[in-house]
């Protein structure tokens, strides 16, 4: 099944960004990204998840070369990012969250590892938070323990430490690239043909989930999942303390949604085997 239309004009690569109230640094970041001097031929989608915050103006103002797709509803993440990648001309797609600064020569270090590593269709890079620390961005898959460990402050205890450690793959040299299970979706870059066999990000999770079924559908189909460790960009993102009791997290919308997508991941996936990966 074809999923998106076919390549023209050489574009090598395509980066998608999904925008949801978030204009000031959607602006920062596209201006981060024209400043690269990115020598192949790449092209910048921008996607408004029914926000309407004024970031058509801006694009329209600043950025006029810049594609925008206005969502007529904010359909979650999925959604929102399939409609970029729906439109992506390029040989390789990035998907990139708002909050992203590209301060090195990460996008070209993925570009290239892409090119020397034809046997990986989807990779993402080393994110760092701002004071330079690592910040966890692949994961092994996980089993029901997930929200509790995840999501309460059950996170704090040796059961929940040990556990997290793992899921988090702590023991991983960050700093080296590695086959690993499953990626974070705030940046990823993967092949447009593979898309053929994968699907798209599957949009019945709104938020939270589908970068991990979509890491398992990579690898169920024959590819490798790769972190490279060695493109490092930095991502603002401030997660959500899980230091918190069942009660308050259960009235926390952020961790509903995340609670509805790890049950929606289990029940589509129940009783099929884990996909090997090495």
């Amino acid at each position: 099944m074809k999923y998106i239309n076919g390549l023209k004009n050489n574009m090598e690569l395509s980066i998608v960004i999904l925008n949801y109230n978030n204009k000031n640094l959607v602006k920062e970041l596209l201006k981060n990204l024209t400043e690269l001097n990115i020598s192949y031929q790449y092209e910048i989608i921008v996607v408004d998840n029914a926000s309407y915050d004024g970031i058509k103006d801006i694009i329209k103002e600043k950025f006029p070369n810049i594609k925008f797709i206005q969502s007529d509803k904010n359909g979650g993440f999925a959604s929102g990012n399939n409609l970029g990648i729906k439109e992506a001309q390029g040989k390789y797609i990035m998907i990139m969250n708002p909050d992203l600064a590209i301060l090195s020569d990460a996008i070209d270090k993925l570009y290239q590892y892409m090119e020397n590593n034809l046997e990986v269709a989807l990779a993402g890079p080393r994110l760092i938070n701002a004071d330079k620390s690592v910040q966890p961005s692949c994961t092994t898959l996980p089993d029901w323990k997930l929200p509790m460990y995840r999501r309460t402050s059950l996170a704090n205890t040796k059961a929940g430490k040990k556990w997290l450690d793992k899921y988090l793959m702590k023991d991983l040299d960050h700093y080296k690239n590695n086959y690993v299970p499953a990626l974070f979706g705030a940046c990823l870059i993967f092949r447009r043909d593979a898309l053929d066999k994968v699907g798209l990000l599957d949009e019945r999770y709104f938020m939270y989930l589908e970068d991990l079924d979509w890491s398992r559908r990579f690898w169920q189909n024959g590819y490798k999942v790769a972190y490279v460790g060695e493109a490092e960009i930095i991502h603002l993102h401030r997660r959500q303390s899980a230091a918190q009791g069942l009660l308050k997290t259960l009235f926390s919308k952020t961790a509903r949604n995340h609670i509805i997508s790890f049950v929606k991941y289990l029940l589509k996936f129940k009783g099929q085997k884990l996909p090997k990966i090495s």
